[in-house]
């Protein structure tokens, strides 16, 4: 056997991705690269490692065998190379996160000095809707999640990092109908919310149900980004996260609707469970937040702290 390394990580993204072209997109290859790769790897073993069925990839059984082997050699591959560091007394190792999809814009702040810092630290940040950081968590598949809404049924530690704003928005074209009243806008144009299992869903619904608002017409999407891109093309309104919404106030693409008991105010918090023994890189990088959170609230959100 003469099969590289490089040909089996190719191989195991194809079977991830069951796909060349969505291979080739996730390792940032030309498909050619990937098939050329691929083509290589088969040429080592006289029974296939995948199959075309009306242009459709499939991995045979034996290829999802060669696969688990690969994923076994990489670990053990990865896990030398930490080794090294370690010994070169260097901070080395994994750091994974599960984020909720607002979180992704307050999430890369608290990270970059310190993945900057650690060069043999690898980063694994899931953006997911609250419902799956949770249970990523739950599952003990990430070190740590970012939520704004504390699970009530874990034993977890947690640690504060930003306030979570929402405030109702819309755009800037639109204008509220024949009343004058901002009630009016519920009457007269569609809500636009997140999906189910979406914690800023929850607190809009929340919000709503408190406020006896009527709704004329719901529309669904499933992001943070559609939602405000809705928004900005005059779909409808929507109670969003502030910390989202930066360069559509700044452009003038949106406005904030003044109402009673608005913004809807929380936390993110960084949690993790009270169980789990922390790795060394997840310790170092709850240290290095304790020190420095502060600093960076003041240094990248100074615009936000102002609403």
């Amino acid at each position: 056997m003469n099969y590289t390394l490089h040909q089996l990580r190719i191989f195991l993204q194809v079977v991830k991705s069951e796909s060349i072209t969505k291979a080739a997109e996730a390792l940032f290859l030309t498909q050619p690269a990937v098939s050329i790769q691929l083509k290589k790897l088969q040429q080592q073993f006289s029974i296939p490692l995948t199959e075309v069925v009306s242009r459709k990839l499939f991995i045979t059984d034996f290829g999802i065998e060669i696969a688990k082997a690969a994923e076994k050699i990489l670990e053990e591959v990865e896990a030398i190379n930490y080794q090294t560091m370690t010994y070169q007394n260097l901070l080395a190792g994994k750091l994974s996160i599960s984020v909720a999809s607002t979180g992704k814009y307050v999430m890369p702040y608290f990270l970059s000095g310190f993945i900057n810092g650690h060069k043999g630290v690898d980063l694994i940040m899931d953006v997911t809707n609250k419902t799956l950081v949770v249970k990523s968590l739950e599952q003990n598949e990430v070190d740590f999640s970012l939520v704004s809404v504390i699970p009530e049924d874990l034993s977890i530690s947690q640690m504060p990092l930003l306030q979570n704003k929402l405030y109702l928005i819309g755009s800037t074209k639109l204008k509220p109908g024949k009343s004058k009243k901002i009630k009016s806008i519920f009457r007269e144009y569609p809500l636009i919310f997140r999906e189910l299992g979406s914690a800023t869903r929850n607190a809009m619904e929340q919000f709503i149900a408190a406020h006896d608002l009527p709704i004329l017409k719901k529309i669904e999407l499933t992001s943070n980004e559609a939602v405000k891109q809705a928004v900005i093309a005059g779909l409808g309104y929507s109670v969003m996260p502030l910390i989202g919404i930066k360069d559509a106030l700044k452009n003038g693409e949106v406005e904030i609707i003044p109402f009673k008991d608005l913004p809807i105010i929380s936390n993110w918090n960084l949690i993790w469970l009270k169980s789990k023994k922390l790795s060394p890189v997840a310790t170092a990088f709850l240290k290095y937040l304790e020190t420095e959170k502060d600093r960076i609230k003041l240094e990248r959100f100074d615009w936000y702290e102002r609403y």
